[in-house]
């Protein structure tokens, strides 16, 4: 469920869905207001899959949650010498 196979759409991936929900945090936003955004996707649907979500993302480093808060987390380019 969290990568795709070949059972499983990258759409109906976690994987799959964190890119649209990361999509969606255009700017910081509280969970329920970026829920009300991506309730609508077919592949998300549930309120537990949206969690699913969120907590891969925050796993893997490309959200934070701070004071109520979802934003992106960005990261500089390092460069090699």
């Amino acid at each position: 469920m969290i990568i795709p196979n070949k059972s499983i759409r990258l759409s109906n991936s976690l994987l799959g869905m964190g890119s649209q929900v990361i999509l969606s945090l255009k700017t910081p936003q509280t969970i329920s207001s970026l829920w009300e955004r991506v309730r609508k996707y077919e592949e998300i649907k549930t309120y537990e899959k949206f969690i699913l979500t969120l907590d891969l993302l925050y796993i893997l480093g490309l959200i934070d949650f701070e004071e109520g808060i979802l934003k992106k987390k960005y990261y500089d380019k390092i460069s090699s010498q």
